[in-house]
């Protein structure tokens, strides 16, 4: 049994890799504070004795014994992540230089959850991890963008300088139940405008195109990363590289809800990524990964879990 933090532990992602841990026989320490996690996506985990829930904010040093640590905490949509950019900005490098100091003091190993954003709207496609981005370091999505590309550089920084084991996965686009219906992402939105009869709502053309995976999958991959010996630091993609644009993503949403809904277009936001699709041929030779859940049976089990909430 090993002891494992997890920061963010109450949000999408992060309440996915507490359940996955403990279910593998591990003591899971759960770290949020519930600006966009949530206590009712862990709730189910309470009566676990081996799972523990605390309130905390990662811009603030914690103190405690654990054998790894997953740093997942930062608000990672656009709606919640441009609320209060300063604050995201601390929460990735401050939350960074907190965990890192954590597990320098007691020789932990660290992973950072770094995402596809690093890439910026990329001039090279797919993406693979020696491509260096195209970000705007002023616009909008900077505070989240530069944020998660400094935890890189810190990270990388206290492997070189003090030896702390480290992991870092670039995630791309993930979905599955447990997103908050009002994020903002364009599979919450698409769903939940479909479920209501309302008209979908596509910024662009639609032309533009994402890589869809499913959170399970996601989390295997962190997993495995994780698992790997010290001399494998990353960054890995962890992400689908099945392409699809936009207006097909709604075509079969509609469908899969048996929809009414219309398209209806709006232009498309400030520095908003015209293509993103993961190189994964890291992971596959590495971690021996890659996605097992395509998007339409993802799509059908986050529409059942939509289908409760609203």
């Amino acid at each position: 049994m090993k002891k494992i933090l997890v920061t963010g532990g109450a949000g999408f992602i992060g309440s996915h890799l507490c359940e996955r841990l403990l279910n593998e026989g591990n003591e899971v320490i759960c770290l949020d504070n519930y600006f966009t996690g949530n206590k009712n996506n862990v709730v189910h985990l309470l009566e676990n004795p081996f799972f523990e829930l605390i309130r905390h904010d990662v811009t603030m040093p914690f103190f405690i014994e654990v054998d790894e640590i997953y740093n997942l905490a930062c608000p990672a949509s656009p709606i919640h992540y441009q609320y209060n950019p300063i604050k995201t900005v601390k929460t990735s490098v401050m939350g960074a230089i907190n965990t890192l100091g954590l597990a320098k003091r007691i020789k932990a190993k660290i992973l950072q959850a770094s995402t596809s954003e690093v890439y910026g709207d990329p001039k090279v496609h797919p993406q693979n991890e020696e491509y260096w981005g195209h970000v705007n370091p002023i616009g909008s999505r900077a505070c989240y963008d530069e944020g998660k590309r400094c935890a890189e550089t810190l990270f990388i920084n206290y492997h070189n300088q003090n030896n702390v084991k480290i992991k870092i996965v670039r995630i791309f686009n993930t979905y599955g139940p447990r997103m908050h219906p009002n994020d903002g992402r364009v599979v919450s939105n698409f769903i939940v405008q479909a479920l209501q009869n309302k008209d979908i709502t596509i910024y662009g053309d639609g032309s533009q195109s994402r890589s869809f995976q499913y959170v399970d999958d996601l989390v295997e991959g962190m997993i495995r990363l994780m698992n790997t010996g010290n001399e494998i630091t990353g960054p890995i993609n962890i992400g689908n590289p099945n392409e699809f644009k936009i207006n097909e993503l709604a075509q079969k949403v509609i469908k899969l809800t048996n929809s009414k809904s219309k398209l209806i277009y709006l232009p498309l936001p400030e520095d908003d990524p015209i293509q993103r699709q993961p190189n994964i041929s890291k992971a596959k030779e590495i971690l021996n990964w890659q996605p097992t859940i395509q998007l339409e049976e993802g799509l059908i089990k986050t529409i059942e879990y939509f289908k409760k909430v609203i």
